[in-house]
């Protein structure tokens, strides 16, 4: 029977050494955990049984996230030949869920009207950097100051998050006002840097109150909402791809596609026969 993992393996000190995301460790290291729990041991019935079981409950996305995962232990545990294959994944031809430019404005015009200042800056910083949430919680004061962040993505490759000279301006004159001089830019009510979760939550709590959509309200819509801007304004995907840290242009592209409200808005208009 293989022994369960826990945060002192070899294996997490193996996954860290890749520079991958802490999130992407400890999705990890949950799936293994699971498994070692539920099977008897890496046999190709049991990973079998296991793949069945991630089809029936969930999405092909997230079940191809847990065969990554299994397949990066049973890879470091020398059994390669075991290794699963992926699901194949439907592509779909429209984006869903993000945030249409109309909101995006509305929704920062109502958290300054309301004097949410530090909200509005978060939605602002989102929509207008292309930053993940994750990054969103790094930035610091000295960066609004330059004017960018320099991030290194999982291959070590870098990656410099522009913070445009319109929204530089204001954030710094807002800092100046609350006399903050240092350190990290946006605080929960303890004065500690906010975490990623309490921005989702706070989010989504705005977006009912002010009557948008919390499907389309997350930390990754306004990501969304930045390259489809960017498109519109600079029709340069390869730029485009550098600026969100694409690996791939191929990944990027998805972003000259419409959202499937942009598809409906169209259709309504230009279908009358």
């Amino acid at each position: 029977m293989i022994k369960q993992i826990d945060q002192q393996t070899p294996f997490e000190q193996h996954l860290r050494k890749q520079n991958l995301s802490e999130n992407t460790v400890t999705s990890y290291l949950w799936t293994i955990k699971y498994y070692t729990e539920n099977y008897e041991d890496f046999s190709k019935e049991n990973l079998l049984a296991y793949k069945g079981w991630l089809l029936e409950y969930f999405k092909p996305k997230t079940v191809n996230l847990r065969i990554q995962a299994i397949n990066k232990y049973l890879a470091f545990t020398g059994k390669d030949k075991m290794q699963l294959k992926q699901v194949k994944v439907q592509q779909k031809n429209f984006l869903e869920n993000v945030i249409s430019n109309a909101d995006y404005q509305y929704f920062k015009a109502q958290l300054k009207a309301d004097g949410n200042i530090e909200w509005y800056f978060v939605v602002w910083f989102l929509g207008a950097t292309g930053a993940r949430v994750s990054e969103l919680t790094q930035i610091k004061v000295e960066h609004v100051n330059i004017g960018w962040f320099d991030l290194y993505s999982k291959g070590g490759k870098l990656r410099r998050l522009y913070i445009p000279k319109l929204l530089r301006e204001e954030a710094q004159a807002w800092l100046k006002s609350i006399d903050r001089t240092f350190g990290y830019v946006f605080l929960n009510r303890f004065g500690e840097r906010i975490t990623t979760r309490g921005i989702a939550t706070q989010l989504k709590t705005y977006a009912a109150k002010y009557g948008i959509s919390t499907k389309v309200v997350y930390p990754h819509s306004f990501r969304h909402r930045y390259a489809k801007n960017f498109l519109e304004k600079f029709n340069d995907i390869s730029l485009l791809a550098d600026l969100m840290g694409h690996e791939s242009i191929e990944t990027t592209r998805i972003y000259l596609r419409r959202t499937a409200s942009e598809q409906q808005e169209i259709v309504d208009q230009i279908v009358t026969w």
